[in-house]
């Protein structure tokens, strides 16, 4: 899911903004009946089961059609550990089955993958994180919805978010994350910024070059070009504190990047105090 923010609209796979959207993890919730997903089957947590039965034919050639796509994308820009975690994870060329990625990844980082219905509140959102617990939308776009969609999906939530929870600093990082979130009151516009910047639209320097670990990046195939190799694209060493200063935005593709040089320094970020 995206980031935390009062103020935040969705990137779609495309690249272009999503609609304005009722709550992306720091917005009010609208109503649940304005909402795409099947509230009514819900547990207390708002999580909801994955039922494999549910998705059609259509459904897992929409989800094969986007993997591929991305995954060429993400084999040439995205960080080795991106890449690392949709093999051990087994993110193929059909829909995941929760239980049996979670199999493999509380093995790794004692992360889980739970579902829900769609959008859910703050605090849950945070909750979760803290608890090391990731939340993924159960339903996926149509064949339609390729290139534009109001509401984030199984295919941005899992491909964009959850291979890098194989990576132990990354998946610290987010639990820390959630943990400073709950704190954080008044002040959660600042790291809506950090998360902004890094969990969806976070770049990494490496001995093969600039690279992507950011689901909004990796989700968007026009971001994974503009974002290597956008002409008037600032890409700026990352430092927590100016992270936590710069607006961002969100109507339109990125002109400002913060570059890591170590996945250590998310740790670290998550740590920083905010003014």
């Amino acid at each position: 899911m995206l980031s935390p923010s009062r103020a935040i609209r969705q990137p779609n796979f495309a690249g272009i903004p999503y609609a304005p959207r009722p709550h992306i993890r720091g917005m009010n919730l609208a109503p649940l009946e304005n909402l795409r997903g099947n509230y009514e089957s819900m547990a207390s947590d708002w999580t909801v089961p994955q039922r494999a039965d549910d998705y059609s034919d259509e459904d897992q050639a929409v989800w094969r059609l986007l993997v591929e796509r991305q995954s060429a994308l993400a084999r040439k820009h995205a960080c080795e550990e991106f890449v690392q975690g949709l093999e051990t994870l087994g993110i193929g060329d059909s829909i995941p089955d929760f239980d049996a990625v979670n199999a493999r990844l509380e093995k790794l980082t004692s992360w889980r993958v739970v579902g829900v219905p769609g959008l859910i509140p703050d605090a849950v959102f945070y909750d979760h994180l803290a608890h090391r617990r990731f939340p993924v939308t159960v339903w996926i776009r149509t064949r339609a919805e390729l290139d534009y969609l109001v509401e984030p999906d199984l295919f941005h939530d899992f491909f964009g978010h959850v291979p890098l929870l194989s990576n132990p600093v990354f998946a610290d990082y987010m639990q820390m994350y959630g943990q400073r979130a709950l704190e954080a009151g008044a002040k959660i516009d600042l790291l809506a910024r950090l998360y902004w910047y890094t969990v969806e639209f976070g770049l990494i320097r490496t001995p093969g070059g600039l690279k992507i670990y950011g689901a909004g990046i990796l989700s968007s195939a026009t971001e994974v070009k503009h974002a290597i190799a956008g002409d008037g694209v600032e890409r700026l060493p990352f430092e927590a504190a100016s992270v936590m200063r710069r607006p961002y935005q969100i109507d339109k593709l990125q002109d400002t990047y913060f570059v890591l040089d170590d996945f250590r320094q998310l740790f670290e970020a998550a740590q920083t105090r905010v003014a």
